[in-house]
């Protein structure tokens, strides 16, 4: 089995280390302890980041963009992850998107839609899903329940969709230029036979961007609130059949392995900087006389650490070489459950030997705690487990 990486995953590996070292690191504390959760972006970074090509890189080559593989994704994700978990994941969310773009939309929406975002720097998607009493549906449909799933109404006048309602909890919500969005276009069946996808720029008539939430974690990738009141979308915007947004084998499924996948990368991005930051007080912190390192708890805790990492790692990129040879398996949604639990329990870990130092916070080992924790309730975390179990054992 050969686990080495060609030389342009490496080269892509390299821009990723370098530019998380270079410019987020300097500024990821700083962007953190912003109090205004709508102030955390910064565009300048945004920019650099995209002239390099981590905003449009897997959009294929013929369509302007960069065409990397799954694995040089996984790579790419966990060196911005290790700068800043939420930078990375800004950066990430466009991916998923973009590939939608390429992949499902007519050649009339792409002309519209995917050459602004390839020119813009500052051109970044989202999607919004999640509403009120909808989060987690979409992952795990209930059987035949009427009142489940999106709620976002969309009535047909003429070539326009009218929308009214609203989605909560959108990934760039208050930053992107472009939304996909799932509405409820038939109240009389379940929402699984009843859901329309829509491109929705965001200075559509009738829409507005709401609140944007404050959160402990994940701070600088920014949550917000989407506000329809008559919003006129144009039929022409309209991805798909009718109706048929959430039946698999229309249009594209490679969101829902990247989504995953993108998880655990970035959880892996976390672990390493967790492991990095402990390795470095060991060495040179003394406690009762002696270096930290000499201490056999914190040896144990650290080779916990690195042991826990590693299997997530090899994890990772195993779910990306399967994504790119198209091995559809559990390890995709596998991938993100255990990422969820290393992540935490690394970062816990990681707490506890800097409390050997007599409790004062360190600001980025509690910024890597509170980040962790997001993967509690990312992607229907809890329903996905089940779901997981359910095709394991069937």
């Amino acid at each position: 089995m050969d686990f080495s990486l060609n030389e342009e995953q490496l080269e892509w590996q390299m821009k990723a280390r370098k530019f998380a070292e270079e410019e987020i690191k300097p500024i990821s504390l700083a962007r953190d302890q912003i109090a205004n959760p709508a102030d955390t972006i910064d565009w300048e970074l945004i920019k650099k980041g995209s002239k390099i090509g981590f905003r449009t890189a897997v959009v294929s080559k013929e369509q302007g963009g960069h065409g990397i593989d799954y694995v040089t994704q996984a790579l790419i994700m966990a060196e911005l992850a290790r700068g800043d978990s939420a930078m990375s994941k800004t950066f990430s969310q466009c991916w998923k998107w973009s590939h939608l773009i390429a992949a499902a939309c007519t050649d009339e929406q792409r002309k519209r839609f995917l050459k602004p975002f390839l020119d813009d720097d500052t051109f970044v998607l989202g999607s919004g899903q999640t509403e009120a009493n909808s989060g987690s549906d979409n992952r795990m449909p209930p059987v035949g329940d009427l009142k489940a799933g999106p709620r976002l109404r969309a009535e047909l006048d003429g070539d326009f969709w009218v929308l009214n309602g609203e989605k909560q909890f959108i990934a760039n919500g208050n930053i992107a230029k472009l939304f996909f969005l799932t509405v409820r276009t038939d109240f009389s069946v379940p929402f699984t036979d009843g859901t329309t996808s829509l491109l929705v720029p965001w200075d559509t008539p009738g829409f507005r961007r709401g609140k944007c939430y404050n959160k402990s974690g994940w701070r600088f990738y920014q949550n917000g609130e989407m506000i329809f009141e008559n919003a006129r979308v144009p039929v022409s915007n309209q991805i798909g059949e009718t109706n048929m947004a959430l039946h698999k084998g229309d249009g594209d499924s490679s969101g829902d392995m990247f989504g995953d996948l993108e998880l655990a990368a970035n959880a892996l991005g976390i672990c390493d900087s967790a492991c990095e930051k402990a390795i470095s007080l060991a060495r040179n912190h003394s406690s009762e006389g002696e270096l930290l390192k000499e201490q056999q708890l914190v040896r144990l805790k650290i080779g916990r650490m690195s042991m826990l990492t590693e299997a997530l790692r090899s994890y990772v990129m195993r779910v990306a070489w399967e994504h790119d040879q198209k091995i559809h398996s559990t390890n995709a949604g596998l991938v993100m459950n255990l990422s969820t639990d290393t992540v935490q329990e690394v970062t816990e870990l990681c707490m506890d030997i800097y409390d050997n130092v007599g409790g004062p916070m360190d600001r980025g080992v509690d910024k890597l705690v509170r980040d962790s924790f997001i993967w509690s309730h990312l992607a229907g975390d809890s329903v996905q487990r089940l779901k997981v179990a359910g095709r394991i054992i069937k």
